[in-house]
């Protein structure tokens, strides 16, 4: 299952990540993990296109809230969230947890 979302807030890049594994507003990215990361309790995902490693540390996910998803692929990340073994977060602490915006004529995520 490929899910994909939209970067919405690259600000505030850690100086541990390296410039160059750091996400980019406006691109799109492919979600490979998902996970609630501690202290935070917060979504954390893992991207196809970036790996953060060990010369991230302490960091290996980007927090959820970073990136808009389309409102169809919610039920989709519900699942892909399961998959992964993490808690049942239902489609409303989703969207809590991240952005869900539809353009009037589009219907892209913002």
């Amino acid at each position: 299952m490929s899910i994909e979302c939209i970067c919405i807030n690259d600000k505030n890049r850690p100086s541990e990540i390296p410039a160059e594994k750091w996400i980019e507003e406006g691109e799109i990215y492919t979600i490979l993990f998902a996970i609630v990361v501690l202290p935070q309790r917060r979504l954390g995902l893992q991207l196809v296109e970036i790996d953060l490693d060990e010369s991230c540390a302490p960091y290996e996910y980007f927090l959820a809230e970073r990136f808009a998803f389309q409102m169809e692929d919610l039920s989709r990340l519900e699942e892909f969230i399961r998959d992964c073994g993490q808690a049942n977060l239902s489609v409303h602490e989703l969207m809590k947890e991240t952005n869900v915006k539809r353009t009037a004529d589009t219907g892209q995520a913002n």
